[in-house]
């Protein structure tokens, strides 16, 4: 992997027409450290938010040994740099082959559920298999209430008393059993955690059985950009939301129980950027190298604010418009799809044109998750860059919140 000081200089020396993925491991291995430090508990990464091998890998160097997975590609991502590590199978709902990969070839101990008919499945393969149940820790999924940018509990969870059933079940069966929640990814209000911890003990105290933990999933918002134009009031910072949540913690009654978090964007969001080639300019329209079925889907559908930092093509000597001003652009995808528009429009300086980059930051969560090999597109470019986004020089624009018309 080519290293450069900054993303700028990556462009600049590589003239990529293809999108280029920066990645500075030094910042994910800051980010992943300050999380483990403030969690009152065990830091499970979740590796869908990017399980790429240099990821993983970097987490492990950093001290990261517990890893959320979701199916038998993450298990093998895992193993393969990081083969000490333990994981936790935190999909509610599993193939029954899955279930068995999981016990028997990776040694998987610790499962969710929400239903009666996961507890029936696990126990098929556990008597199967001849293991004791008393290995083996189910935690109860419960439903929560909240707001994110993505919310989960229409998908998963059991209601309250539901929860209290299964609980009993699986503890009657031999299971150490544990309760678990996700409040959705990138939370939007910083009381979601506690009205789930509410909900967590309302289960526990009607249950009546030991608790053998506490999974408080993900939902850590990490810092993108903000939106000039939006009125909406920002989150507060990772250190106030672990205050707020280690005194709910203990209000609620969680001190002593075993707790286990499964952070993601706030972990990987910033260690990487995007640099995309702006191929054609058509008035207030930009025509990118990427795209909602690449790299950009999650800010298509989250309401992400992507910082964006304009890169101008030095072969490029006269410019239409004034370098200071900033104005909105449609920004139009690499693919035939007529889809791939995005709803929000970046804001860049009046000047930007055809042949110049962008480089988009904090774009290391679900970015490269999520890109498809729609119409042959499909970014794989790496580079590895020393200097964190931030530190670059105050972001020109914003993949704004606000739709534009046409």
């Amino acid at each position: 992997m080519q290293k450069f000081e900054t993303a700028k200089d990556a462009a600049l020396t590589l003239r990529p027409d293809v999108p280029v993925y920066c990645f500075r491991p030094d910042v994910l291995i800051e980010d992943a450290t300050n999380f483990m430090a403030a969690f009152p508990g065990d830091t499970a990464y979740a590796v869908k938010t990017n399980g790429e091998p240099m990821v993983l890998e970097t987490l492990a160097k950093a001290g990261v040994s517990i890893f959320d997975v979701a199916s038998p590609g993450e298990f093998a991502s895992v193993r393969a740099v990081a083969p000490k590590a333990e994981m936790l199978y935190m999909h509610p709902v599993k193939a029954q082959s899955d279930i068995r990969l999981a016990l028997e070839t990776y040694g998987i101990r610790v499962m969710s559920l929400d239903h009666e008919d996961e507890v029936a499945k696990i126990l098929r393969i556990v008597r199967a298999l001849d293991l004791d149940p008393g290995t083996i820790t189910l935690f109860i999924r419960l439903q929560t209430k909240g707001s994110a940018a993505y919310e989960l509990s229409k998908k998963f969870g059991a209601a309250p008393a539901h929860a209290v059933e299964l609980l009993q079940r699986c503890h009657r069966i031999g299971f150490k059993v544990g309760l678990c929640f996700h409040v959705g990814s990138q939370i939007e209000d910083p009381e979601t955690y506690e009205r789930a911890l509410g909900s967590a003990h309302w289960v526990r105290a009607r249950a009546g059985v030991p608790i053998a933990g506490l999974d408080v999933g993900g939902g850590f918002p990490a810092e993108y950009g903000h939106d000039p134009k939006s009125k909406k009031p920002d989150m507060p910072g990772l250190g106030q939301i672990m205050s707020r949540l280690r005194g709910d913690i203990a209000e609620w009654g969680f001190s002593d129980t075993h707790l286990v978090a499964e952070p993601g964007r706030v972990v990987v969001a910033r260690a990487f950027s995007l640099i995309v080639r702006v191929l054609l300019r058509k008035g207030r329209r930009l025509y990118i190298n990427d795209g909602i079925w690449a790299s950009l889907s999650d800010s298509w559908t989250g309401k992400i604010t992507l910082p964006a930092r304009f890169i101008p093509d030095p072969a490029r000597t006269r410019r239409n418009g004034n370098a200071a001003t900033i104005a909105p652009f449609r920004v139009c995808g690499a693919t035939c799809d007529s889809v791939d528009i995005l709803s929000r429009p970046f804001w860049l300086p009046e000047t930007v044109d055809t042949g110049d980059w962008i480089e988009i930051g904090h774009i290391g969560a679900y970015s490269l998750s999520l890109r498809t090999r729609f119409n042959g597109f499909y970014p794989d470019t790496f580079v590895e860059v020393a200097t964190p986004f931030e530190a670059g020089g105050k972001p020109e624009g914003y993949a704004s919140l606000e739709t534009m018309g046409e």
